[in-house]
């Protein structure tokens, strides 16, 4: 069997999933992306709203990272065009925000959100176990001992 892995075989066989970072800071999302890809996922940045959804309707992405505050179209107004879109019902959200989830538009759980992290709160350590929770079941987690190395 070749080890190559292709990019038309299912998840299940080691294709890298998807994630679409929305976030209209630059040095954020170049972080944000980086570091995913360097965990193996496969990244997309959108810096406004329209790039948001057109990226993520083409991509269908196994996760979305959705700041609120981005130009052109908001974070809320995305989320609510996505769930109310065949393609994008059962896409997973994780918001990273600035606000407070108190100061956040009102009804993002309710439209089926993974989570909700302040950004400022935020390590990047812990973004990396937030995605890692959401998209690899606990029976799939990785055992990684960092203290081997």
């Amino acid at each position: 069997m070749d080890p190559v892995v292709q990019a038309d075989q299912p998840a299940q066989f080691g294709t890298a999933q998807k994630v679409v970072v929305v976030e209209d800071n630059y040095s954020l999302n170049d972080i944000y992306k980086t570091r995913l890809e360097i965990l193996g996922y496969t990244c997309f940045s959108a810096y406004d709203g329209r790039e948001a959804l057109a990226i993520i309707e083409r991509e269908l992405p196994d996760l979305v990272l959705l700041d609120l505050m981005v130009p052109k179209i908001a974070g809320d107004q995305i989320l609510e065009t996505m769930r109310a879109s065949d393609w994008g019902k059962n896409i997973k959200v994780l918001v990273i925000s600035n606000l407070n989830e108190a100061d956040a538009p009102a009804g993002l759980r309710e439209q089926g959100i993974e989570g909700y992290a302040v950004k400022a709160n935020l390590s990047n350590d812990q973004l990396d176990q937030l995605v890692d929770s959401i998209l690899k079941p606990a029976d799939q987690e990785e055992s990684v001992d960092l203290d081997a190395a």
